[in-house]
This record gives structure tokens, C-alpha cells and sequence, in this order.
């Protein structure tokens, strides 16, 4: 575990609110919320537009959420699509907001992310397309998956 974190604290340090190769997020897809680069600049913040339409990655253990302990739910903070249950969170200990599974998985879409070097399966929102993070095999019992989410990729209501 010493090492995954490793990892993955020296990959946020290089990715860090930084883009992939100036990618932005997916736009082959038939999304449900479409609006141009100009329209995503004006309602997100620089770092969730950053993250959500550049797919970059904010510092571990910086973000609102990752130690966040409250019920309630958790939702795309580009299109406002209900993501996450606080009920399926898990302290993993790397920082991000990690959840073993979805609300609904037609929430989400997965996808191939080759950068960096390495193979990870992506996690974007289903409604718009935005970039949330990635999810692993490595989470506990009932999936055995972690979704290591993106706070600012997030946006939290209290039950």
C-alpha cells in the first residue's frame, strides 16, 4: 500500500491541476449536457474546468471532499448528475474522495487512459463528459473497486 500511495502522491505532484497532453475530455460520445470550451470556462472555476475538460488531477489530500465524513450525495459540479452516495465512500488513504461503487453505473462511463506512461481505466460523467478520475481494482468488498474521484470534479448535498 506504502508504494501505491507513493505512486500516486509522485503522479499528482507531475499531474497536478496540469493537462494530459492539452486532451480534453471526450467529445465523441453523444452526452446529454454539450457546451463549448468558451461555455465550460465561464461556469467552472479554472481548476474544475482544468480537471473536468482537461482531465487533469488536483494534489492528494488538498481537496473539500477526501475527508469529508457527512451523509449525503455527491454530483457531477459540471452538470450537477448524481454520482455518488456517501454510503459507498471508504477511507483509502490516498487523498482523493474514494467510493467502491456508483449510484448507478449508467452514471458513469469508463474509458482507456494510456497517459503517462500507464494504463488506468478513466471515469467521466455520463450526463457531460466531464473527467472525475479513475477507478482501480484494489477497493474492499462488495466490488473490490476503488473510485478514486477528483473533489473539485464534485459537488456535495447533505441528507
Amino acid at each position: 500500500m506504502k508504494n501505491i500511495l507513493l505512486g500516486m502522491a509522485l503522479l499528482a505532484g507531475v499531474s497536478t491541476f496540469a493537462q494530459t497532453k492539452n486532451q480534453s475530455t471526450t467529445n465523441h460520445k453523444n452526452f446529454e449536457v454539450v457546451k463549448s470550451d468558451a461555455e465550460w470556462q465561464k461556469i467552472l472555476s479554472p481548476e474544475a474546468y482544468t480537471v473536468l475538460r482537461k482531465k487533469g488531477t488536483e494534489h492528494a489530500f488538498t481537496g473539500q471532499y477526501y475527508d469529508n465524513h457527512e451523509k449525503g450525495t455527491y454530483y457531477c459540479a459540471a452538470c450537477g448528475n448524481e454520482l455518488f452516495s456517501s454510503e459507498n465512500k471508504f477511507e483509502s488513504g490516498t487523498g482523493w474522495p474514494s467510493f467502491y461503487k456508483p449510484i448507478e453505473e449508467k452514471k458513469i462511463v469508463k474509458e482507456t487512459d494510456a497517459a503517462y506512461g500507464m494504463t488506468r481505466t478513466e471515469v467521466v460523467c455520463s450526463r457531460c463528459g466531464g473527467h472525475l478520475g479513475h477507478v482501480f481494482d484494489d477497493g474492499p468488498e462488495p466490488t473490490g473497486l476503488r473510485y478514486c474521484i477528483n473533489s473539485v470534479s464534485l459537488n456535495f448535498k447533505k441528507k
